[in-house]
């Protein structure tokens, strides 16, 4: 289907352009003379194409020079242009028979489409680059490129997509601000829910509802991750969901969510309490909350990762605590089954500096022995130190039952 429809963008041109041109200085760097690109949230960052059809087999080829092509599922692509800035021609669509075929892979018409617009042979003059720990790239599909396209050496692009994203335009920056006003809403929905008695059920349904709902302004999208929901003797575990039990008097229950905003995700952690806590509960939670303040105080422009990650293990230290996890992750564009960029983690091997406009994730979760304490802050690094994204208070927040 051909239309020239052009989708509302985002972004300014100018700022599509840039992303599009910090890729290829990268790809040149390590020698790739095109690239694939699977990870939704790139797709996403690079084209503007945003629909639920990443449990398909889907793809956007950078070459080196010239256009950026978008290939996925017939009944997708017919309608891709209403989301993506890529003109109609850029949009291919493999045929409903190669979906969910044993003997086939829709990467094997994929390779034909390719070879009839003529970009195999530009491609064999370097290395390809591949997606290798994209969620949605799978075994199968790797081996249908490496047979389909014997001359082209596919090698791991490591990230390269996520490590352009992580600095943030002001345009994102806003997204993000807005974003941020739905975690509050939904954090506060949570608490509002939070009672003796409550079904933790009906506690998901009630963030769920402020974080689709958004505001009289704007509204929210769905998030790469579901509420999180562990409490009591389970809130050592720190990725459990929900179900149909009832909260109970002095347990605390740990909330984990995030607000999004255009795919732009702000997360947000925190602990409450329905009763009285334990001393052994109140003592950690201060611990972690000077650990929380110590790193906040020293991130800023130029500071290595390891001297914020050093900073809250010297913090926590002094109340004989240890946390092997780390500390936090590079966030922005995000879809499931994760919000993280997968590039900068907050821990003492990484070797990164943090850079104006790289936003974050800080999670100073304590997974203890049979008891836990869950407290975030989303942040933005600036010359000074950091912007916190939401606003909501800190601490183990009582909850009069």
């Amino acid at each position: 289907m051909t239309n020239n429809h052009i989708a509302p963008m985002l972004f300014s041109v100018e700022e599509y352009e840039a992303r599009l041109a910090a890729v290829r200085v990268r790809m040149e760097e390590q020698g790739l003379s095109a690239l694939i690109v699977t990870d939704p949230a790139n797709i996403y960052y690079l084209t503007g194409y945003n629909a639920w059809s990443f449990y398909t087999p889907q793809m956007v080829f950078v070459p080196a020079d010239g256009d950026m092509i978008l290939f996925s599922r017939q009944m997708d692509a017919s309608g891709a242009f209403r989301t993506s800035w890529l003109p109609s021609e850029n949009i291919v669509g493999y045929p409903e028979s190669y979906v969910h075929r044993s003997h086939l892979h829709p990467f094997d018409w994929v390779a034909f489409a390719l070879r009839e617009r003529r970009l195999i042979a530009p491609a064999a003059k370097g290395c390809v680059g591949l997606e290798m720990d994209s969620h949605f790239f799978s075994p199968k599909a790797y081996r249908s490129l490496v047979n389909a396209l014997p001359e082209w050496t596919l090698v791991d692009c490591f990230e390269l997509v996520n490590w352009v994203r992580s600095i943030k335009s002001p345009a994102e920056i806003q997204l993000m601000r807005t974003a941020a006003v739905i975690t509050n809403n939904a954090m506060a929905a949570a608490e509002e829910t939070i009672q003796v008695g409550t079904r933790k059920c009906d506690v998901a349904a009630a963030i769920t509802n402020a974080q689709i709902k958004g505001t009289e302004e704007f509204g929210g999208d769905y998030t790469a991750i579901v509420p999180l929901i562990p409490t009591g003797e389970s809130a050592d575990t720190p990725h459990l969901t929900w179900s149909e039990d009832r909260l109970r008097p002095n347990e605390a229950v740990v909330i984990e969510l995030a607000g999004a905003y255009n795919r732009y995700h702000v997360p947000l952690n925190r602990t409450f309490m329905p009763g009285q806590p334990t001393d052994q509960l109140a003592r950690l939670a201060d611990a972690t909350g000077e650990g929380m303040n110590a790193m906040l105080d020293v991130i800023r422009d130029g500071v290595p990762v390891r001297e914020v990650a050093a900073v809250w293990n010297r913090t926590i230290f002094k109340y004989g605590y240890e946390k092997d996890s780390r500390l936090g992750y590079s966030i922005g564009v995000g879809y499931p089954p994760d919000w993280g960029e997968h590039t900068i983690s907050i821990r003492g091997e990484d070797e990164s500096v943090l850079l104006e406009n790289m936003t974050f994730h800080l999670i100073c979760g304590m997974w203890m022995d049979n008891y836990g304490y869950g407290l975030s802050e989303s942040i933005r690094v600036t010359p000074t130190g950091v912007e916190t994204f939401t606003t909501y208070k800190r601490g183990l927040i009582q909850i009069n039952s």
